[in-house]
């Protein structure tokens, strides 16, 4: 239960940022880069094209995905996207030992299937020990050493605790959890609405609109997180209400960026170019899912229905703003 040895899987922002943790926290790191191409410059520049400015630990070994290193892992941190993230664990599959935890990092629900992060990891190893990671983290500021606050969760609670234990420094401080589906939803959820949040400022609608937008959105992720059976003090904690607090306030979030875009006037397609915000892929899978529990995700269901081009911005905020009054709940 050690785990001194960690393989980050995926040379983005976000990995390389844990890579950097890991190896803070005193980790023996292999960071896995998409392929031999990539991992050649990486390991080169020692930087990442996705977070400029910081260097990689010298500690840390780079190498292409599929490499053999990766078998002699004690834990794995799977920072991919969330579409991407069954790929990668497929790819991963035949190279992992027995009862390896396999940590997604990633915040989303797979389109199509309506899976979860640790569903997609166990559908593709079935003989891992999934896990979660999550919480209020932007990739730089981790990156940058400023104090940051997770949640890693996993069913097994030694496990995530000796796995937090192995993260943790004096700046990235993870809590350990057992509840993996409130982790999960909340990360999932506050990415959709957070694209809601930002068209509220893009659009102008003023700090008293933002603060009830957030608030009402916090509600619609309880309802939801109530109905797959999550655990209140996680959604009301780092992985949830305080996720949601940090992606729906700053520019930094890529969801609240895109949400402005729209606010703006901006197409759909014209607010995503060039921007990998997990919540258009989200969207409509959560309303899809919502809708099958009857959980009432009006705020959710209008971000989606915005995306997909079947209504308007200006449209959108009329029905949720004529909607019928109603105790508050």
């Amino acid at each position: 239960m050690a785990f001194e040895r960690i393989a980050v899987v995926g040379a983005g922002a976000w990995g390389t940022a844990l890579a950097n943790v890991a190896a803070r926290a005193g980790r023996s790191v292999t960071l896995a880069a998409r392929d031999e191409a990539g991992a050649r410059g990486v390991a080169q520049s020692r930087m990442s094209p996705r977070l400029p400015g910081i260097t990689i630990d010298d500690k840390v070994v780079i190498v292409p995905a599929g490499a053999p290193a990766l078998r002699a892992q004690d834990a794995i941190l799977l920072a991919v996207p969330a579409q991407a993230l069954r790929a990668a664990a497929l790819r991963l599959a035949p190279q992992l030992a027995e009862r390896i935890p396999v940590i997604a990092c990633a915040k989303g629900i797979e389109r199509g299937t309506h899976r979860f992060m640790t569903e997609i990891i166990a559908d593709c190893i079935p003989t891992a020990l999934p896990g979660i990671l999550s919480g209020p983290s932007f990739a730089a500021e981790v990156a940058q050493h400023r104090p940051t606050a997770i949640t890693l969760a996993a069913h097994d609670e030694t496990i995530a605790a000796a796995l937090a234990r192995a993260l943790g420094s004096a700046t990235f401080r993870p809590y350990h959890s057992v509840d993996v589906r409130g982790v999960e939803i909340g990360g999932a959820a506050k990415n959709v609405l957070a694209i809601a949040s930002g068209i509220v400022t893009g659009r102008g609608l003023g700090a008293s609109a933002a603060a009830a937008l957030t608030t009402r959105g916090f509600a619609e992720l309880f309802r939801f997180g109530k109905a797959f059976g999550a655990q209140p003090e996680t959604l009301t904690g780092l992985s949830g209400l305080g996720d949601l607090i940090l992606s729906c306030s700053s520019r930094q979030s890529r969801n609240f960026s895109l949400g402005i875009a729209l606010g703006e006037g901006a197409s759909p397609a014209q607010a995503g170019a060039g921007m990998l915000a997990e919540g258009v892929f989200t969207a409509a899978a959560l309303v899809d899912m919502a809708d099958q529990n009857a959980v009432d995700m009006p705020i959710a269901t209008a971000v989606a229905a915005i995306l997909d081009g079947r209504i308007s911005v200006d449209a959108a905020i009329e029905r949720l703003l004529t909607r019928p009054l109603k105790a508050e709940g």
